[in-house]
């Protein structure tokens, strides 16, 4: 326990690896469907089998994420939607905790030499590609949708390769360093039971 804490300690002081995914043709289908997962509306919930389990969850991640967000609404509004976002595109929202660390470092309005924005670090050529010009990337629902939906774009392109996937994300297909910390930083700092399910939208109370 000890080496993870530590392990965790200095993940938390590397600096942030700014996303660069590349501007790439899309399909008209493509496009489309990207589209509509990105204007999706409705509003964040945890997704979990129990109440009961939504609230241990949320305790335990809060308490992680206490230093970085010190106010407990921000924060919980930060989980609930990280959480939702994760599970409604199929992706684990531990893992993209770890990837928020590294990209962002949890700053809301990071923003990278390349010019990626937020939490998840999304390039602006994604708005044009698949949203709409009202659409603000430093919005944290829309912000968390958009990183959600193109890590997911990028894992069904390479056939559930998350190394992969993670490497089309930063810009770095092909190179250890970026998905390594990502990973580095779910295992470390994130991971929670598997064995707490879920299966049910069940709103935090």
């Amino acid at each position: 326990m000890r080496k993870l804490i530590i392990a965790f300690a200095l993940l938390t002081c590397l600096p942030a690896q700014a996303g660069r995914q590349l501007e790439e043709p899309l399909s008209a289908s493509v496009q489309a469907a990207l589209h509509k997962t990105v204007s999706d509306g409705a509003a964040p919930r945890l997704v979990f089998t129990s109440q009961v389990d939504a609230n241990i969850w949320m305790a335990e991640m809060s308490q992680r994420l206490e230093k970085r967000m010190p106010d407990r609404k921000v924060r919980q509004d930060f989980l609930k939607t990280v959480h939702y976002e994760a599970s409604r595109a199929g992706l684990d929202p531990q893992m993209v905790l770890g990837l928020i660390q590294v990209e962002s470092g949890f700053k809301k309005y990071a923003v990278s030499s390349a010019g990626a924005r937020g939490y998840m670090q999304v390039m602006p050529f994604w708005v044009k590609h698949i949203g709409t010009p009202d659409q603000n990337l430093f919005h944290i629902r829309t912000n968390l949708r958009y990183g959600c939906t193109i890590l997911r774009h990028y894992l069904d392109i390479e056939k559930g390769d998350l190394y992969r996937a993670l490497g089309r994300y930063n810009g770095s297909l092909g190179r250890p360093e970026y998905p390594n910390l990502v990973i580095g930083a779910w295992r470390n700092g994130w991971a929670y039971p598997s064995k707490i399910g879920k299966a049910a939208s069940v709103p935090l109370s």
